[in-house]
């Protein structure tokens, strides 16, 4: 798997040292870090503090230097910063919003300044702290979770990206919840099997007539005018700004 996974198109491949590993398994785990790679972004999601295996799974990322550490189940500033003193120079980190009191203590994490780089929805870890009945991980409405997770990450600076949907069939499901991200103004979406690579990056990327016509909202007259008979301003243009560098142009001036 590591070595498949070396060669995905992934904006970032997350290292599992958590949830996806049997607790006797986890030494073993640890020892195979050095086979890790990525033509992105490379991460290592660590046990979460309060385990016996979270300071050992960071002494290990300071031998392979990873670009990023993933912190999960985080609950307060506290956490995230005994974690932060320990990284390497260099290393950044991301940092998982898993349940009710991660999310109530989110701002404060946010403000702690780098080297945090992004806030991550955990949606089934805060469905089960939350009693929501599903049985899939992403399914369920998380409207409050995700818009509180976007505010906090953008107020400071910071990425917004989503959980996985566990759904590997329902392409449909994994869809929805990519669209619903998005439209919260998250940057991405993790998921947990190849074949979701290219629906989610399909979902976050703008369409060819969605670039044409944030062009044409930038190339309007100043002031109130329409277009498509949308009326535009200035915060129209600033939205499509936004829509432009989601799809990887860089706007002059544009926020």
């Amino acid at each position: 798997m590591l070595a498949k996974a070396a060669g995905l198109p992934a904006d970032e491949v997350v290292v599992d040292l958590e949830d996806g590993v049997a607790v006797d398994a986890k030494e073993e785990a640890r020892g195979r870090l050095a086979d890790a790679t990525a033509r992105g972004t490379l991460a290592v999601r660590i046990n979460g503090i309060g385990t016996p295996w979270w300071e050992d799974d960071l002494a290990a990322v300071a031998g392979l230097r990873p670009d990023v550490v993933v912190l999960p189940k985080a609950e307060s500033a506290d956490h995230v910063r005994a974690v932060a003193e320990l990284l390497p120079d260099g290393v950044g980190l991301e940092v998982q919003i898993e349940s009710a009191r991660g999310l109530v203590e989110v701002e404060r994490i946010a403000a702690l300044g780098p080297p945090l780089e992004a806030l991550v929805f955990g949606p089934g870890d805060f469905a089960a702290t939350l009693g929501v009945p599903v049985l899939t991980i992403g399914a369920g409405t998380f409207e409050y979770a995700l818009a509180r997770i976007s505010v906090a990450a953008h107020a400071f600076g910071l990425q917004a990206v989503d959980g996985p949907y566990a759904d590997l069939a329902d392409v449909d499901g994994l869809r929805r919840t990519a669209r619903a991200a998005l439209a919260h103004g998250f940057d991405g979406k993790w998921v947990l099997h190849p074949d979701q690579i290219a629906p989610v990056e399909d979902v976050f990327t703008p369409s060819a007539e969605e670039l044409a016509r944030a062009h044409r909202i930038l190339a309007a007259a100043d002031g109130v005018t329409r277009i498509d008979g949308d009326m535009v301003d200035l915060a129209t243009k600033r939205l499509a700004a936004a829509v432009l560098a989601r799809g990887g142009e860089w706007v002059p001036g544009g926020g």
